[in-house]
């Protein structure tokens, strides 16, 4: 004798987090940081062909103030860094960072010392999107699953405690530098 069987057929039941979950997801305002030719594809993503506005994403957003996607596109230069904290830092709570193309993600074929080794090393990464460049078909799908990773987020205490297992867990894995490769 639940609940579901006292109320009458047609009445949905969901939960406090599922509900702000699914409004957080569908309300996506992103930061452009464009540096490179990835910002090309990220561009074409907002027109007409691709349409961001079905996904919540209507505006671009010039103010950090304002939105909660950062989406770095490109390679992020040694000068450039202080300046992408700031905004990181200027954006409101909950907030989110996409490392758009492989530049972004790791430094790319930019292996020396004026470009960051992968924006990692600035802001906190949620999704890492790969290419070089990424098409705007690849970007929708990493959207795509950064709105399923927001919709499934805790909230209130049950964020502070799956924050703190998911730290305790980064702690204790094996540093990249450590990592070998596989030995057959």
């Amino acid at each position: 004798m639940g609940l579901e069987e006292k109320l009458p057929s047609g009445v949905l039941l969901t939960t406090v987090e599922g509900l702000a979950g699914y409004f957080r997801k569908a309300s996506f305002w992103p930061a452009t940081f464009g540096l490179a030719c990835c910002a090309i594809e990220m561009m074409e993503f907002g027109a007409p062909k691709y349409d961001s506005s079905r996904f919540g994403m209507e505006v671009f957003r010039a103010s950090p103030r304002q939105a909660d996607l950062m989406i770095v596109a490109g390679r992020v230069s040694q000068k450039m860094a202080p300046v992408l904290r700031q905004i990181y830092d200027q954006m409101a709570n909950p907030k989110y960072v996409l490392a758009m193309g492989v530049c972004a993600s790791s430094g790319g074929m930019f292996n020396n010392y004026a470009i960051v080794q992968g924006v990692d090393h600035i802001v906190p990464v949620d999704m890492y999107l790969p290419g070089c460049p990424p098409r705007p078909e690849m970007l929708i799908d990493a959207i795509m699953k950064l709105h399923d990773k927001i919709q499934h987020t805790k909230l209130g205490a049950h964020r502070a405690a799956e924050i703190a297992s998911d730290e305790k867990v980064a702690l204790e894995a094996v540093p990249t530098s450590a990592m070998k490769g596989l030995l057959r």
